[in-house]
């Protein structure tokens, strides 16, 4: 498979950390790379076995095979001695760290499959639109793209997706949960709380 992993073009995706002329520069990079990222990740299903057919028509029945194709692909590295340390650093608790971390092919495609799951929910959706919140650092989306609807509720697609990409190295998730995900995420975007 001939995958080009994403690259933002950025020192860091510490968000809580970046100046705000940088946030709003990684907000429009990454509006500006949906149109080219959901071909490339096209292009990974299709060219895998039993996946030929499978085409980013922004349906929800897509979704299926894209999550059980997802399922397949999730790997994992074991962290380094620093990252542990640092983890364990920066966190105000203590906490018992996992040992291994997402490679980075693996976020790539969490990245990607973020984007199309909100071409999904925008198709289907049409109340939806981007938003870029850059109120207060504490707050767990600050500085990333988020689609919001008529609701008070605003979804991050690619932190949804990173936190499934934990869950199936976990084998907490399954294939059906990005499916899932879309209908929950559906009705809560547009419901008036």
């Amino acid at each position: 498979m001939t995958y080009r992993t994403i690259r933002p073009p950025f020192a860091t995706l510490k968000f809580w950390t970046m100046p705000k002329e940088e946030l709003r520069s990684y907000y429009r990079w990454f509006l500006d790379q949906i149109p080219e990222r959901i071909p490339e990740l096209e292009k990974a299903v299709s060219e895998t076995p039993r996946y030929e057919r499978w085409r980013a028509d922004a349906t929800p029945s897509s979704l299926d095979d894209l999550g059980e194709w997802f399922v397949g692909q999730v790997e994992t590295r074991p962290r380094t001695g620093e990252e542990l340390a640092e983890m364990k650093r920066d966190s105000p608790y203590p906490i018992d760290v996992e040992p291994d971390e997402l490679t980075n092919r693996t976020f790539s495609l969490a990245m990607d499959i973020g984007m199309y799951l909100s071409q999904v929910l925008m198709k289907n959706v049409p109340a939806l639109r981007w938003d870029h919140p850059l109120g207060s650092p504490k707050f767990v989306d600050y500085g990333q793209p988020v689609l919001r609807g008529s609701g008070r509720v605003a979804m991050n697609p690619v932190r949804l997706m990173v936190t499934l990409a934990y869950g199936i190295a976990r084998k907490t998730q399954s294939a059906h949960r990005l499916r899932e995900l879309f209908d929950i995420w559906s009705h809560n975007l547009v419901a008036n709380e």
